[in-house]
């Protein structure tokens, strides 16, 4: 553990000095926390809104209490559509942190010296990680607080505050996004153990939010409705998707080729 924690330290050390990483662990969790807010101010300020039926499809209508009128199961329905994209969050920040993590230390020869030392193959990718890990999971839990603690404010309706907060976030919150932050961090050890330039890294492990997008463009379209039974498979697969992701890093991983053949 105290050279896990050594890693994960210089990690954090080296790593946010670059201005992108800052930008996706500061400043992406606030606005995609900002933006459902804003539409909850918004539609709670439109009386239009607020007093009319809105046009939904029609397998949303579950998600709906029978007690909540038109314009309340439309801010549900608007906020649903959000929680996808807030799972941006846990994807992007381990995904930007562990791509520059290792290419940063070849550019700046700083890994062979690391590789050199006693410390195992387990041990680094654990550090490497965890480092990366760790800001994601922070991030996405204090940006969904800001959310719930800004609902409450915004919301007067006890019913549609629990509607809008519901089994699906939490489970999404708690459970998919570490799962979903565990494979971003995996996809990008396995590129960026293979690549020499760090924005090459970057650019290609960002290929776990191509799911993401799908996801949410098939529930904009009704294709695909976010509910708790599918957010609960969704993090069985994460889950197995994990172990094999986790398992194809470490043999990708080859400390010799890279201390002896890297240019």
């Amino acid at each position: 553990m105290n050279r896990i924690n050594t890693i994960i330290k210089k990690e954090w050390k080296e790593v946010f000095k670059n201005r992108m990483v800052l930008f996706s662990v500061i400043f992406l969790p606030l606005i995609l926390t900002a933006i459902p807010l804003g539409i909850l101010i918004g539609m709670g300020a439109d009386p239009a809104i607020s007093a009319t039926n809105a046009e939904m499809p029609e397998q949303f209508n579950a998600f709906c209490p029978p007690s909540l009128a038109g314009g309340e199961c439309f801010q549900v329905f608007m906020i649903s559509q959000f929680m996808v994209m807030f799972m941006i969050v846990p994807l992007a920040i381990p995904a930007t942190i562990a791509a520059y993590s290792i290419v940063g230390e070849k550019t700046n020869r700083s890994l062979e010296p690391l590789l050199a030392t006693p410390i195992s193959t387990s041990e680094l990718l654990i550090g490497k990680s965890l480092a990366a890990v760790i800001p994601a999971i922070l991030a996405t839990f204090a940006a969904f607080a800001i959310f719930v603690i800004g609902a409450w404010v915004i919301v007067s309706n006890p019913q549609l505050l629990a509607a809008l907060i519901d089994a699906r976030w939490l489970l999404s919150i708690l459970v998919v996004g570490p799962l979903m932050a565990i494979m971003a961090v995996m996809v990008s050890v396995m590129v960026s153990s293979r690549v020499n330039d760090p924005r090459a890294a970057e650019q290609i492990s960002m290929v776990v939010i191509i799911p993401l997008l799908a996801v949410f463009f098939g529930q904009l379209a009704g294709v695909v409705i976010v509910n708790s039974r599918f957010v609960f498979i969704a993090a069985l697969v994460l889950m197995l998707t994990d172990i094999i992701l986790v398992y194809l890093a470490v043999r990708l991983f080859q400390r010799e080729t890279i201390l002896t053949r890297w240019k």
